[in-house]
C-alpha cells in the first residue's frame, strides 16, 4: 500500500525512484485543492515550446508528408499568425475553436493562439453542424479555423451570434473548396499582421484549452485544460517515460483530443522532439512511414498495434529506432504483448490510464513491468492521487472495488461556463472519474468497467473487461466488446461485438474458449461477428451505445 503523507495526500513517488521526477512541494490551486506539484516547471504551455526554440531551433519539429519544420520554422509561424489574429482583435481569453484535422496548420495555429493568450477550442473533424454549433454557443466562441474541407459543417449566423471570424485552411495542391462569404484564407491570415505581438504573460492557472467530453448523453462538457493542469501532464510522460532530445513522435491518433494534443504534440514541443502528423492510420502505410521517419515514441490504442502485427510487412520493416509504444483505452492482450517483444526487443510497451478531465495521464506502467501486470494500468504518476470510493463516498481498502477519484495538479478545475456539472462531477478537488477499478497493495491499479456499463446477470456482477480481455486473447482477434441486453428474467444477458478479420466465425469454438476460462455466468450466450472495426469516439474509447442501439427493441 502507497504510504500517506502529513497532509493526507497517497505518496506515489516510490514507484518512480530511479525515474528522472523533477522536485515536488505542495501548492494550494483553485481555492480548495491542496495537491502535490513539480516545484520547477515552466508557466505555460507557450514558455514550454520557446525554451525548445531557444535550445534547438534547427531541430525537426513538424513532419508532414515529406515536409519538415524546424522550431526555428514553427516560432515564424506561430508569430506571423498571431499577428493576424490579432489584427483581426483576437487577444487573451477569446475562444477559438480549431476544427482542424491531423495536418501541420493545427500546430502552428494551435501555438500562434497561445502566444496571444486566447483558449483554443480543439473539436474533432467527425463533429456534425449541430455539435460544432453547441460548442462554439457554449464557450462563447468569437472564432474558427477549420479546413475548408469541412466548410459545409460550419454553423451560420443565425446559429452562433457571436461568431464573428471564420478562417479556412485550403491546399494549395487542390482547388478552391468550401468557400463561406465573409471568411478569411489562413494563408492571407499569415500575411495580414503588421508586427508580431510579444507573448502574453500567462498564470499558470488560467485556462490554455477547453476540450469537450465525448459524453454519451446529453450535451458534452467543455473540461477546462489550464496551463498547470498541460505542463504537470508533459512532465510525467517526460520523466515517466524517460523522453529528451531526438525523440520522433507518431501523431496516429487525433490532435483534436487529449491524447493527441497532450501526450503527443505539447511532450514533444517540451523536449524538443518532433511531432511526425499521421493524416489518417493506415496499416500499411503507418508501418512504413515509422520506418522512413525513425520514430521512437506512439501513444495508440492496443487495436492499432494489432493491426500492425497482422500487416505482412510489420516482420522486415526497420523500426529499430521504435523504443516506446505506449497505449490507453483498453488492455493490452498478453498474446500481443509477446508478439511485439519477439518482434522488436528494444520497444518498451507502457500502458497509462487517464481521462480529458485529467488532462491525459494519472497512471502509467513502470518500465519493464507490462508482461507481468498487463491486467493493470500501471500505478499512480508522481503528482496523481487516486481513491477508491464506494457508493457512499467512503474509501475502500486496497483490492477492493469501487469507483476511482482522481486528484492532482493535472486535474482540471471544472466545466467551462458549467457549475452545475462541476459540482455533480468534483468533491474536494477529487474528479468522479466514472470507472470502477481497485488498488492493490502494491499501487497497481485495476480497471474493471465504466460505473454505467458493469453488467448485472440474475444478481451476479459481469465486468466486461475481464471477458473483453479473454476474448482478446483467441488467436486473430483484433477487438472484442461485451454489452448487456434486456431480460426480463435475469436483467441482462451477455453479448460479444466481436471484429476478427481473417477468422471465421465460430460461436461454439470461442464460447469453448471462454467457459475454460470465466465463471459460466460470464460467458457470452449470444454473439455478432462484425466485418468492421467497432466504432469508437475520438479519445479511442469503444462506443457501446452505438453496439446496443440495434440490440434495443430485439426480444429476448
Amino acid at each position: 500500500m502507497n504510504k500517506t503523507d502529513q497532509h493526507g495526500l497517497a505518496d506515489t513517488i516510490a514507484p518512480w525512484s530511479g525515474y528522472p521526477v523533477p522536485a515536488m512541494r505542495h501548492e494550494a490551486l483553485y481555492g480548495d485543492r491542496l495537491v502535490r506539484c513539480f516545484a520547477e516547471r515552466p508557466t505555460s504551455l507557450w514558455a514550454m515550446f520557446a525554451a525548445s526554440v531557444a535550445a534547438t531551433p534547427q531541430a525537426e519539429a513538424v513532419v508532414f508528408e515529406g515536409q519538415r519544420w524546424t522550431y526555428a520554422d514553427c516560432a515564424a509561424q506561430a508569430g506571423a499568425l498571431a499577428a493576424g489574429f490579432a489584427a483581426q482583435g483576437i487577444g487573451p481569453g477569446d475562444r477559438i475553436v480549431l476544427f482542424v484535422d491531423n495536418r501541420p496548420e493545427f500546430v502552428f495555429v494551435l501555438l500562434a493562439l497561445q502566444r496571444l493568450g486566447a483558449i483554443v477550442v480543439p473539436v474533432g473533424v467527425r463533429e456534425q453542424r449541430p455539435g460544432l454549433a453547441y460548442i462554439v454557443r457554449q464557450c462563447g466562441a468569437i472564432g474558427i479555423v477549420a479546413d475548408a474541407a469541412l466548410a459545409a459543417r460550419l454553423p451560420d449566423a443565425a446559429e452562433v451570434t457571436e461568431l464573428r471570424l471564420r478562417v479556412l485552411v485550403t491546399d494549395p495542391s487542390l482547388p478552391p473548396a468550401g468557400r463561406l462569404p465573409g471568411a478569411v484564407d489562413l494563408a492571407d491570415l499569415l500575411r495580414a499582421g503588421s508586427a508580431v505581438p510579444s507573448a502574453a504573460v500567462a498564470r499558470d492557472t488560467d485556462t490554455a484549452v477547453i476540450l469537450y467530453t465525448s459524453g454519451t448523453t446529453g450535451h458534452p462538457k467543455g473540461a477546462m485544460l489550464t496551463h498547470t493542469n498541460i505542463v504537470h501532464s508533459v512532465l510525467h510522460y517526460q520523466a515517466c517515460m524517460k523522453l529528451g532530445g531526438g525523440e520522433r513522435a507518431a501523431l496516429a491518433v487525433p490532435a483534436s483530443h487529449v491524447t493527441g494534443l497532450i501526450a503527443i504534440i505539447a511532450t514533444m514541443l517540451q523536449v524538443g522532439g518532433a511531432v511526425v502528423i499521421v493524416p489518417a492510420f493506415k496499416a500499411e502505410a503507418f508501418i512504413a512511414l515509422m520506418a522512413a521517419e525513425r520514430v521512437t515514441h506512439t501513444m495508440m490504442v492496443p487495436a492499432m498495434y494489432n493491426l500492425c502485427l497482422l500487416q505482412p510487412g510489420f516482420a522486415s520493416a526497420d523500426l529499430d529506432a521504435w523504443r516506446i509504444g505506449s497505449y490507453g483505452g483498453a488492455p493490452m492482450p498478453v498474446a500481443t504483448i509477446d508478439a511485439l517483444n519477439a518482434r522488436l526487443p528494444g520497444l518498451t510497451l507502457l500502458n497509462a490510464y487517464g481521462a480529458t478531465e485529467t488532462t491525459s495521464p494519472v497512471t502509467m506502467m513502470p518500465m519493464g513491468c507490462t508482461r507481468d501486470h498487463a491486467d493493470t494500468v500501471g500505478v499512480p504518476l508522481p503528482a496523481a492521487d487516486i481513491r477508491v470510493m464506494d457508493d457512499d463516498g467512503v474509501e475502500l481498502p486496497p483490492g477492493e472495488t469501487g469507483e476511482l477519484w482522481i486528484a492532482g495538479p493535472m486535474v482540471v478545475p471544472g466545466y467551462w461556463a458549467n457549475p452545475e456539472a462541476t459540482a455533480a462531477s468534483f468533491t474536494a478537488g477529487h474528479w468522479h472519474s466514472g470507472d470502477l477499478g481497485s488498488v492493490d497493495d502494491q499501487g497497481y491499479v485495476r480497471i474493471f468497467d465504466r460505473k454505467k456499463d458493469m453488467l448485472n446477470r440474475g444478481g451476479f456482477k459481469i465486468y466486461s473487461v475481464e471477458v473483453e480481455h479473454v476474448l482478446m486473447a483467441w488467436p486473430g482477434m483484433v477487438e472484442a466488446a461485451i454489452i448487456g441486453i434486456p431480460c426480463p428474467v435475469l436483467g441482462e444477458r451477455v453479448h460479444a461485438v466481436v471484429y476478427a478479420p481473417g477468422v471465421a466465425p465460430d460461436d461454439a469454438a470461442l464460447r469453448r474458449h471462454c467457459a475454460e476460462r470465466l465463471a459460466d455466468y460470464k460467458v457470452p450466450e449470444t454473439w455478432q461477428w462484425r466485418t468492421e472495426p467497432l466504432p469508437r469516439n475520438a479519445n479511442g474509447k469503444v462506443m457501446k451505445r452505438l453496439l446496443r442501439l440495434p440490440l434495443s427493441a430485439t426480444p429476448t
